[in-house]
């Protein structure tokens, strides 16, 4: 049996020895992985570096305001334009072409107006009438009448036609509504190009947005924003209620996590046994009937699967597939059921340890705003740098051009060669571009800027980690509780966390962002993949993609656990994780309880908060109830509060729960750790609750024999 265990070990690593110095995390430590702390510093001045490039090359207006064909903005104030604020374009229909998602440009002449078109007109009848006022405006600027009709439409200095239209996003799309069934622009169903053929609105609909109520997004919003300027207080008391009830439930938990995790398991047999009894009395109800005697191999894959419930032997199928998870299950209740008790007891310890650690729960509100930093800088950055290039013209012809394509200039276009051999074709604005060296590389710093974001990111959730696990595992290595409990645990461990093991932090958070980045390019080529037919490389594509997700979760364990060993002991990086995996392996039935029962406990208590605060909302909101005197405002969309307070309950349940599983965490790592150091002799005494030794039958000699 002795050489049984020492070869299991042996797999498994050493387990910890005694040592009589160690009282929990340990406070003279040294720094770690310094190496990985000195690239994150490099980095980071790297970054910022790469900021102040693309804040002083980059022009956020390009993102703010459209842009005409000539590169210049609408309604920016201070250029000619200022009192144009909105982009028209002369012939929307070429906006459904494909040269579109080649060019992201229209190939189509676009200019910049005070209004979109409210009428319908055509510049053949507009030319001779008293409208041809109105119709200039929506001419190239400083268009002249000299020309004829046929020279105007060529040179593309005036629209072939005029569309009843509204503004979206600074741009105008045709108004279309629609009448009797019949998708209708203004009261026209159809209208004539420059060239007299008639082309069907239809077409007008694929190139403006293939939606009607678009064009109301604005009043939409305007609606919304009038919503929460009445209601956002209520909106803070139900995030309020849904905090409190948060704290109740984490409180809660500490009596009732037992009766809850028996009443589940119960419901489950219960469950299961009534499914079982349901399939036997429609098994023996179909005795005797018409055809219920086929077998599912003679009646084969039929797309209506209510038949196969008219046969005998689908039942019989659920009933036996029923019947081996009933026994699968109370077979591991008899097996396990010791496990399933220590697992509740260290649930309860953990309520317990978060209430002597009350400042913890307030701890995820540091990695929020830290986050918002990151993902502020991030955004910014990403923006400048996709804003920071020249304006790029190119010749546009919907013809068969042989210049289409190439790089021009538009102020000497007109008396080009190009112009001459091709006449339908024209310089305009294409996208922001460059040649130069900084241009080229703009590719690689938005990647860089991406995995930078990453690294920072986990980086700051790997701090918080850290800080917890440092918090908690001074609680449970107190021998007496509360009152070896040092003063200011969490601030004591954020303080270690930064001083000692930046380099630490900073290593797991750049394997997980390698991970990540790695993950984001499959997304890409996936995507540039989508129009082949290669079967071969989509299955590739798919494998990756799915081994790459299950490694991600992978070392998000194997972080997780090593930063709780980092905490503790002060060691590296791959020393803590190699300890961390060496003695969850030596523990893995318990650490598979235990990860399914505090799964369980959270995803019943974020459902519990999330829906008394979502119904509570909804009879408020709907005027089913009142508080007091007052009442729910009057509002556009009574959805709009309730979804809010929806999704902030879950959020604000999410960070008090994050807070709670890293407590279950380390206590779980520093009771297994308790139970290879110690015997519970006066020497080495348990530090575990008392709940926990009576569980495993361990007790102080020094306690018993007082």
């Amino acid at each position: 049996m002795g050489g049984e265990r020492q070869h299991y070990y042996g797999k498994h690593g050493t387990p910890q020895k005694y040592d009589p110095t160690f009282k929990g995390p340990i406070y003279h430590r040294g720094c770690t992985d310094i190496i990985c702390c000195v690239f994150l510093l490099l980095a980071i001045v790297g970054y910022v570096a790469v900021g102040i490039i693309a804040w002083t090359h980059g022009d956020p207006r390009k993102v703010i305001y459209p842009t005409d064909s000539r590169g210049e903005f609408c309604g920016q104030k201070g250029t000619k334009n200022a009192n144009k604020p909105f982009l028209f374009y002369f012939n929307i229909v070429k906006c459904a072409s494909p040269l579109v998602l080649l060019e992201f440009q229209c190939p189509t002449p676009q200019i910049c107006v005070e209004k979109c078109p409210d009428r319908y007109l055509t510049y053949l009848n507009a030319h001779t009438s008293q409208d041809f006022e109105y119709y200039k405006q929506f001419c190239v600027p400083g268009f002249q009448s000299n020309k004829g009709v046929a020279e105007v439409l060529r040179d593309g200095d005036c629209p072939a036609v005029l569309i009843p239209s509204k503004p979206l996003a600074r741009r105008c799309f045709p108004a279309i509504h629609a009448h009797k069934g019949v998708l209708m622009v203004g009261n026209e169903t159809t209208y004539e190009d420059g060239h007299g053929s008639r082309k069907n609105v239809t077409e007008l609909v694929e190139g403006a947005k293939k939606a009607n109520g678009v064009l109301e997004a604005r009043q939409l919003a305007m609606r919304i924003f009038e919503d929460y300027t009445v209601s956002w207080y209520w909106i803070v008391i139900g995030l309020v209620i849904a905090m409190l009830m948060s704290l109740l439930f984490i409180v809660l938990l500490r009596f009732l996590a037992g009766i809850m995790v028996w009443v589940m398991i119960i419901m489950v047999i219960l469950v299961l046994g009534y499914g079982i009894f349901h399939c036997y009395m429609e098994y023996m109800r179909l005795r005797g009937e018409a055809g219920s005697d086929i077998s599912l191999v003679d009646l084969g894959f039929q797309t209506d699967l209510r038949v196969y419930l008219h046969l005998r032997q689908t039942w019989m199928a659920f009933m036996v597939i029923l019947s081996i998870l009933e026994v699968v299950i109370i077979l591991l209740l008899i097996f396990l059921r010791k496990r399933i008790l220590i697992a509740i007891a260290l649930i309860k310890e953990a309520s317990r340890a978060v209430g002597y650690v009350m400042c913890s729960l307030l701890y995820p509100l540091v990695t929020f705003l830290l986050l918002c930093l990151c993902i502020a800088y991030w955004a910014s950055t990403a923006v400048f740098l996709s804003t920071s290039n020249e304006a790029v013209y190119k010749i546009f012809d919907d013809g068969t051009c042989q210049f289409a394509g190439k790089t021009c200039n538009p102020e000497t276009f007109a008396s080009s060669n190009e112009s001459r051999l091709c006449p339908g074709a024209h310089c305009q604005f294409a996208f922001y571009g460059g040649e130069s060296g900084y241009h080229r590389a703009l590719l690689g710093l938005q990647i860089f800027n991406a995995f930078m974001f990453f690294w920072l990111a986990n980086f700051v959730l790997a701090l918080g980690q850290v800080t917890l696990a440092g918090a908690f595992a001074s609680y449970y290595w107190a021998l007496h509780k509360p009152d070896d409990l040092p003063a200011f645990p969490l601030f004591s461990a954020f303080g270690r966390a930064l001083r000692y093991h930046t380099g630490s932090l900073a290593f797991g958070a750049l394997i997980l962002a390698i991970v990540q980045i790695i993950r984001v390019m499959l997304e890409y080529l996936d995507q540039r993949l989508k129009a082949a037919e290669n079967r071969f490389a989509k299955f590739l594509m798919t494998c990756l993609k799915c081994c790459f997700w299950c490694l991600e979760k992978f070392i998000r364990f194997l972080n997780r656990n090593a930063y709780i060993m980092i905490a503790i002991y002060g060691t590296n990086f791959c020393t803590s994780a190699r300890n961390a995996f060496f003695l969850l392996m030596r523990n893995i039935i318990r650490v598979a309880v235990l990860d399914k029962v505090t799964d369980f406990l959270f995803l019943l208590g974020k459902l519990l908060i999330v829906g008394s605060v979502g119904i509570l909302a909804f009879f408020f909101f709907t005027h089913r109830i009142r508080i007091v005197q007052d009442t729910a405002p009057p509002l556009n969309y009574y959805w709009v509060p309730i979804l809010t307070v929806i999704i902030g309950s879950y959020l604000i349940a999410h960070g008090f729960f994050s807070v709670y599983g890293m407590c279950v965490d380390t206590l779980f790592l520093c009771f297994l750790e308790d139970l290879e150091r110690n015997d519970g002799s006066a020497e080495r005494p348990y530090f575990m609750s008392p709940n926990l030794k009576r569980l495993l039958n361990k007790t102080n000699k020094k306690l018993a024999e007082s």
